[in-house]
């Protein structure tokens, strides 16, 4: 938000009629005020108000005085009396459009929020052909989330003065939420005339991605990256890489991030979906382990790390360790009690000891008692009963899990399994044919991993609407 302050060299004329019945030196107080100009603009900040302090009284309705020293203030900063003289210079002019954008930008540092709209309004109606006015209004807007009332406003700023790289970035920004996509790339690759930026290829790379462009996405990431190997460039690279399943680029990608960015979740949870993607399971446990212990609070974290454990038990006691913590630390969370009753299980019979099925049974029913749609806790609970050949316990299990989710072949096949113990033939074939059609379409299920993926991806890759 940028905030803007012209300085006149005639403030003798404004001082003039007071000064003379004050016989006082004109020539010496206009250099005074001149002097406190040099200061602000230098940065010297307390002599810049004391000097305009000490002419205030020979010019208490001076506009330029008043802002001056409000913009002093702001700086310094004293915010009671930023506000103070602010508000006096928006008095004294309040035709100005300046003036009141100085007194928005202010009030918005302060946390004003509401009160810095009014003045950014109220600037842009005094001069809609101004750029500072509309580009001012729709940097705030974007900011309250408002992006479609921005649009238009940071549009006239860019016909205005194309050249300007913040309000430009703001634009194309703002075209790619709203879907217009051919504008923003339009606007990205005019700034790009001016400067080869890596936020602009990252928006580029997000723009084209967007419009099915995968090719071109993943050179605008690279080309992004290595200007600027950023934490989000190289996530945005790898990312790409990983959701349309280049799977070596992305684990190259995602161990040089991780070895740049040691203390990023995000980074390693993208080298670990690489790594289980690739088959190589060992490693995959490893690096969501580390993301785990990073932020051990993360919910996606712990479903990759429950799949990547799934197909590499070796690490049994420190996965089922980072469960029992998550567990511990959302005892409200119906997954986190399903993963570390899954663990559990898993990890004991890995390591041939004794299973303890009640100390998994009570983790189940917690789970399922917090969230009763959680299919996967059904069916875990059915397979528990089963192997302790319960059956009038895990035959309802599978049918609630199978009304939750009809698409579960294990369900259905454990079912049938158990349904033909029972002495239900006839229903158990049926769920035998069920089971043969489903595993027919297995690569349902290999979609649903890729959704997961991809979802992963998204809420990670948010789109900042605010440059840094």
């Amino acid at each position: 938000m940028s905030a803007r302050f012209r300085f006149s060299a005639l403030i003798v004329i404004i001082l003039a009629s007071t000064i003379y019945s004050a016989g006082q030196d004109t020539q010496k107080l206009d250099k005074e005020y001149q002097s406190a100009v040099a200061d602000y603009e230098a940065g010297n900040y307390q002599q810049a108000a004391a000097r305009l302090e000490s002419l205030l009284p020979f010019a208490p309705n001076s506009f330029e005085i008043h802002e001056l020293l409000g913009m002093v203030y702001a700086s310094l900063p004293d915010s009671d009396k930023a506000i103070e003289h602010l508000k006096t210079a928006v008095q004294i002019k309040p035709d100005s459009g300046e003036a009141r954008t100085n007194l928005g930008a202010t009030l918005l540092r302060l946390g004003k929020v509401d009160l810095a709209g009014e003045q950014f309004r109220k600037a842009a109606a005094l001069e809609p052909n101004s750029y500072d006015a509309n580009h001012n209004l729709g940097e705030f807007l974007i900011q309250k989330g408002k992006v479609m009332d921005a649009q238009p406003l940071l549009e006239r700023a860019y016909t205005i003065n194309p050249a300007a790289y913040e309000n430009g970035y703001d634009l194309a920004m703002s075209d790619f939420l709203l879907g217009k996509l051919d504008a923003a790339r339009t606007v990205v690759r005019a700034l790009l005339q001016q400067k080869d930026a890596g936020e602009l290829h990252n928006l580029l790379g997000q723009i084209d991605e967007k419009d099915g462009k995968f090719v071109a996405a993943a050179n605008d990431y690279e080309a992004a990256a290595h200007l600027d190997p950023s934490e989000d460039n190289l996530f945005a690279w790898g990312s790409e890489m990983l959701l349309h399943r280049t799977y070596e680029p992305a684990i190259t990608i995602f161990q040089k991030a991780a070895e740049l960015y040691p203390k990023s979740p995000r980074i390693l949870i993208g080298l670990g979906l690489a790594l289980y993607s690739r088959g190589i399971y060992d490693k995959a446990v490893k690096a969501l382990l580390a993301a785990a212990d990073l932020n051990p609070r993360d919910p996606r974290c712990y479903l990759f790390l429950s799949k990547a454990y799934n197909s590499s038990p070796l690490q049994a006691d420190e996965v089922v360790e980072r469960f029992r913590r998550y567990a511990e630390l959302e005892p409200n969370n119906a997954l986190a009690q399903y993963y570390y009753a899954v663990s559990l299980w898993k990890g004991e019979r890995v390591e041939n000891s004794h299973v303890d099925p009640g100390s998994v049974e009570v983790l189940l029913k917690k789970a399922i008692v917090l969230d009763d749609s959680l299919a996967d806790a059904h069916v875990q609970l059915g397979n528990l009963y089963a192997d302790q050949r319960q059956y009038e316990k895990s035959i309802p299990e599978y049918r609630r899990a199978l009304e939750l989710n009809p698409n579960l072949s294990d369900a259905h096949y454990r079912l049938a399994t158990d349904l033909v113990h029972t002495g239900q033939k006839e229903s158990a074939q049926k769920e035998f044919a069920i089971y043969q059609n489903l595993r027919a379409a297995h690569l349902a299920e290999v979609q649903k991993e890729h959704e997961e993926v991809r979802q992963f991806v998204y809420t990670e890759q948010t789109v900042n609407t605010e440059r840094p």
